[in-house]
């Protein structure tokens, strides 16, 4: 039987996210389903919204770190303008 897993890649995107605009060699880290690995996607995310490359309203910044620290990263997604995450199963 073959396991999968997911791993979640957030990409810089244009604002209505089209996939296009996701390029996997600017943003080519891959954050494993993993609490530390979730926490340095956060990380990631905080990153770009600090240096002003996405944008999140504030209240919905708790929405975002909730979402990738416990929930489900992807869900994030539709709290941040000109940034998406992806998942990805791997085997």
């Amino acid at each position: 039987m073959v396991k999968s897993s997911k791993v979640f890649i957030f990409f810089n995107c244009d604002a209505d996210k089209n996939e296009a605009s996701m390029n996997i060699f600017y943003n080519h880290a891959v954050y494993k389903d993993t609490k530390t690995s979730r926490k340095n996607l956060w990380k990631k995310v905080k990153e770009e919204y600090g240096a002003e490359r996405i944008q999140i309203a504030a209240e919905n910044l708790q929405a975002v770190e909730t979402a990738i620290t416990e929930g489900d990263p992807v869900a994030a997604s539709d709290f941040i303008q000109f940034g998406a995450i992806r998942a990805i199963d791997c085997y």
